[in-house]
């Protein structure tokens, strides 16, 4: 947890609950441009009270009244402020009809001082900022886990179009926008070459409060290197592929420094549905605040693709009312559909065929 000034603490997480250290307002103060008034009228004007400034009467005896504008400080002794559109002033003197005690913002009465207005674990929104600002506060003390990408595969080229044999790295700028949605903060992606030594030594370098997300090497093939390599890093693997498509497999390991690792697909389709799955949970398991990705909205879905019989599928869909409209992808490396979805629908698996029945449950996604 570190303490950060309000311009710098958006989209981060409330490390400890925010208390009222003040009374809002300070004073009693004046909720409409008027007159602060006392007793019954008419009442004599003595001067002219504006918000920010010192009332140039401490207290109002019965008949008297102040000028006033909204938020002004009210002077000792007023009953209630009275509208200017209800007042009628003539010969220094205010005439108008109005309730004893209308119109007047009492001290604490937004906000009392000791009254806690935000619990630890609570986004940082701009609300939040402006609530904070209010209470005057200049920092917040914030939780903002760190996220080391590596990039590995010797084909992958980072600007440009690619030539021919190597792809455009689509999962690096797919990160930094989805771990902020979560409450992170990612490092500039690291490039690693497809060598199992090169992978252990970037993993070597992370501190044990962050997570490393790794894109690419966590599959079974020859330039995958992830699992041998955390084998001899003596990290616990806790997830180990997940049975969903595109995204199964995908990987989670804690080293004996205490990061976490996560590892991502290759296919820019499949380490999207990753992230959502492993990584977005995870930092916002680190700063103690609800999963953006997985607020359990359940919805009707149409479209044409049918449960696979052993893993849950996650389709990209366009949300309208109560309905779920399936994107057409082309395969675990099109974004195409993810690119313009609202969420990506849960297709539980069947061996029944056909459409998916009754509604199902939707992992949000960042827009």
């Amino acid at each position: 947890m570190a303490e950060e000034p309000l311009a710098g603490a958006l989209g981060a997480t409330l490390g400890a609950d925010l208390v009222a250290a003040v009374d809002v307002p300070a004073l009693d103060s004046a909720a409409m441009d008027g007159y602060a008034v006392s007793g019954e009228g008419p009442w004599s004007v003595l001067g002219r009270s504006l918000a920010g400034r010192r009332c140039p009467v401490v207290r109002l005896g019965g008949g008297e009244a102040v000028e006033v504008a909204t938020g002004a400080v009210l002077p000792d002794g007023t009953t209630a402020v009275l509208p200017r559109e209800l007042a009628t002033e003539s010969s220094g003197a205010v005439r108008g009809g109005i309730g004893e005690g209308r119109h007047i913002r009492r001290r604490g009465e937004t906000t009392a001082a000791g009254t806690p207005v935000a619990r630890r674990g609570s986004p940082v929104t701009p609300a939040l900022l402006g609530l904070a600002a209010s209470l005057g506060r200049d920092t917040l003390p914030v939780v903002r886990p760190l996220v080391r990408v590596l990039v590995t595969g010797d084909e992958v080229v980072v600007e440009g179009a690619p030539r021919p044999g190597a792809v455009r790295d689509a999962i690096g700028p797919v990160l930094p926008g989805l771990v902020a949605w979560a409450g992170g903060a990612c490092a500039p992606a690291v490039r690693v070459p497809d060598r199992g030594r090169d992978l252990a030594r970037a993993l070597g370098v992370a501190g044990p409060a962050e997570v490393v997300a790794v894109c690419g090497s966590s599959s079974a093939g020859p330039a995958d290197h992830l699992r041998p390599v955390l084998a001899r890093l003596g990290a616990r693997v806790v997830v180990d592929g997940v049975a969903c498509r595109p995204g199964h497999p995908q990987l989670l390991a804690v080293l004996p420094s205490g990061t976490v690792v996560v590892g991502l697909p290759g296919n820019p389709g499949a380490a999207l549905a990753a992230a959502l799955t492993l990584l977005v949970p995870v930092l916002s398991g680190r700063a103690d605040r609800r999963d953006p990705a997985h607020a359990g909205r359940r919805i009707g879905l149409i479209g044409p693709t049918g449960p696979h019989p052993s893993d849950t599928r996650l389709v990209p869909v366009r949300v309208s009312q109560d309905l779920a409209v399936e994107l057409p992808v082309s395969g675990s490396a099109d974004l195409r559909g993810a690119a313009t979805a609202d969420a990506l629908a849960v297709v539980p698996p069947s061996r029944v065929p056909g459409r998916v029945p009754g509604r199902v449950e939707l992992v949000e996604v960042p827009t």
